[in-house]
């Protein structure tokens, strides 16, 4: 029945395997296990058989992992060597088959045979010679081709003795071509100018105001730009289209200019540094992820104090630890700070002078690894710190640009030997920190006006770039790149009639991002040498808005003033007017006067207390429901028999009827009281 069930399942029985091993190796076995360490008091060796797998009772093996490597590494390198070699020789075979091919149709059918015999002849001596060249270790000399041109063009034959007829292929030409191929390609790995992707460009329109600030983040999907009209806004290489519109703008800092915007090494942050006293981080959405506390500015030592108490200047991620950031600022401090920690500032670098007088700092960076943190101050100095010690700079050279003037930008180099500085002397500088007591070159005229004129290394280190500024109708702003060997000015590109603030190069995409001062932020790329970024949108098409879009855009439709809730409209004023009189609202009605408790619910309702009992048997209700006329002529007919206090007070002053007629006179003599008639 076991056997059954192994023969269906189709899987071998270990312990089948075990029984049909043959005993020299449980016998190799066995003595393996005793160099392992197990006694003679161990498990039985025949136990492995019983459990169903061979390796009960053994120590686990160890393995040289670096050994498994190299073994590895040689296997691929051989099968990669051998494969080529068989892609070779089947080009060869196939370029022979060609050549033969067209050897026969130029050749009449008198002279196949000779011309079939040299072929074959060459194909020897070829074949021979190629063999020959693979035994020998000189593979690198091997021509690429047919060797049957070659060798005719080494031998040439006689077309006379041997009758062959028409000119005899161009190899050689083939050759020098894969030559001259060869030394471009050497050259252009040799010239870095040729590596600058600037065969194309896209412009992003973010306002009408200088474009002060801009971050990429590390995958290079998303662009974000900051100006001096406080809005900041996020650009989606892989969703936007031909129209270059961004999806999202906000203020993140109300009234203040965005400075610097960086994305953390991760890509899901940002840090904004603005013309406050307080740097802020949102996520990726623009959502508000910590705020800086604001330090006492009446603190003398701002060491003591949990934040910054003056206006910013730069900020800078750290390319290792997440959520830890750099800020400087005017109150000449380098504050650095966590996310997870915002109402206090993790430490405090206090930049001074020779004579130990405090020193504003006007940027600051880290280095590639971040162990150092270097700073540019307003007296010219630059100065750079272990990350750890926060008291005594570690490199300090007091007068590496003018005094007074502020250095815009300090950034190292991508193998983090070599420091470049941008200072407001219209100066360009390089430094090696291993020696740091003088620059190693130096670059003059290049004019700069904004506080925040960057520079930054290609993603080779063989080239140094950066923009240069200009007068508003002066000219147009340019992009510089220098060769980091020798300081040469080796290209320039006209950017815009406007000056070149920021710019950036990302290693990934290999694409140029510029930002200007008349608002536009520009991407340069080249669609052989750059990947992903711009390329993605540009090659979209706009849509077409929508007719439900339109209406939105050019009409705001309230419920109110659809037809269908719309009240008819009066044809005559009489009757509207008729309709405002009976409703109380438009009539301006007055209330009622109150008739008593509890009346129309304009006073409480009787409760169960004394007073309220007392009230509602004393204030009763002597409301008079008759009408008011017939209330006073109740008593016309008792005041005409007993006239007392109205009619002899108002009987001489009377008025005498003087055009009444006769008949009207008896009638009114023989309605009068009696009273006028005695006085008549």
């Amino acid at each position: 029945m076991r056997e059954t069930r192994v023969r269906s399942l189709g899987r071998e029985d270990p312990a089948e395997k075990e029984m049909a091993t043959p005993s020299s190796t449980l016998a190799w076995r066995i003595p393996r296990m005793e160099e392992t360490g197990s006694d003679a008091s161990g498990p039985d060796p025949q136990l492995a058989v019983t459990m169903g797998f061979t390796g009960f009772g053994k120590k686990a093996r160890t393995f040289d992992l670096e050994a498994m490597f190299e073994q590895t590494r040689r296997t691929a390198v051989e099968r990669s060597r051998k494969t080529l070699e068989a892609r070779e020789r089947e080009e060869e075979m196939n370029r022979e088959k060609e050549l033969r091919r067209q050897n026969e149709d130029l050749e009449p059918t008198s002279s196949g045979s000779n011309v079939a015999r040299a072929c074959s002849k060459s194909s020897s001596r070829d074949t021979s010679s190629s063999e020959s060249d693979e035994s020998s270790d000189s593979s690198d000399d091997e021509l690429i081709g047919p060797p049957l041109p070659l060798k005719m063009v080494e031998e040439p034959v006689n077309p006379m003795e041997e009758g062959v007829l028409g000119p005899l292929p161009p190899p050689l030409a083939e050759d020098v071509e894969e030559e001259d191929d060869d030394d471009g390609d050497s050259e252009e790995e040799e010239n870095p100018v040729r590596k600058i992707p600037d065969s194309h460009e896209i412009t992003l329109k973010h306002g009408t105001k200088t474009v002060s600030a801009l971050g990429l983040d590390p995958s290079g999907a998303r662009l974000v730009t900051g100006g001096y009209d406080y809005d900041v806004k996020f650009w989606d290489f892989a969703g936007m289209d031909a129209s270059f519109k961004a999806f999202r703008s906000l203020q993140p800092c109300e009234c203040h200019q965005i400075k610097s915007l960086q994305y953390s090494n991760t890509g899901d942050m940002i840090l904004v540094v603005s013309g406050s006293s307080q740097a802020k981080v949102i996520d990726r959405d623009g959502f508000e992820v910590m705020e800086c506390i604001k330090g006492d500015q009446y603190i003398v030592d701002m060491a003591n104090t949990k934040g910054h108490t003056a206006m910013l200047h730069t900020g800078s991620w750290h390319p290792k630890i997440k959520g830890e950031f750099m800020t400087c600022s005017n109150d000449a401090t380098v504050r650095t700070w966590e996310v997870e920690n915002p109402k206090k500032q993790k430490s405090v670098f206090k930049p001074r002078t020779m004579q130990g007088k405090k020193v504003i700092p006007t940027t600051c960076t880290y280095s590639r690894d971040g162990s150092l943190i270097a700073a540019a101050c307003q007296n010219g100095s630059i100065q750079i710190w272990d990350r750890n010690l926060t008291v005594h700079p570690k490199f300090h050279y007091k007068q590496a640009h003018d005094p007074g003037t502020d250095t815009s930008c300090v950034t190292f180099s991508y193998d983090g030997t070599v420091l470049a500085s941008r200072g407001g002397d219209d100066t360009l500088k390089l430094w090696d920190i291993r020696q740091f007591n003088k620059p190693l070159f130096s670059a003059s005229g290049l004019p700069t006006m904004f506080p925040m004129t960057d520079c930054c290394f290609s993603p080779d280190d063989k080239l140094i770039v950066t923009g240069t500024s200009v007068q508003r109708g002066c000219g147009s702003g340019k992009l510089v790149f220098f060769e980091r060997r020798t300081f040469q000015r080796v290209y320039e590109i006209d950017i815009t009639d406007a000056s070149v603030v920021r710019c950036l190069w990302h290693p990934k995409l290999n694409q140029i991002m510029v930002g200007t001062g008349n608002g536009l932020a520009k991407v340069y790329y080249d669609p052989n040498k750059s990947q992903r970024g711009a390329k993605l949108c540009v090659v979209k098409t706009q849509r077409k808005a929508k007719q439900a879009e339109t209406l939105t855009q050019d009409y705001i439709i309230t419920p109110h003033a659809l037809p269908m809730f719309r009240e008819p409209r009066q044809r005559s004023t009489r009757k509207q007017l008729e309709k405002d009189r009976l409703d109380p609202l438009k009539s301006h009605k007055p209330e009622p006067p109150v008739a008593g408790p509890g009346r129309g619910g304009r006073v409480g309702t009787h409760g169960g207390t004394l007073s309220s009992y007392i009230v509602k048997n004393i204030a009763l209700d002597k409301t008079d429901d008759s009408n008011p006329r017939e209330a006073i002529l109740r008593h016309a007919k008792a005041a005409e028999d007993n006239p007392y206090w109205v009619s002899p007070a108002y009987s001489k002053t009377q008025p005498k009827t003087m055009f009444a007629q006769v008949e009207s006179d008896d009638e009114e003599t023989k309605n009068e009281p009696e009273w006028k008639k005695r006085k008549i």
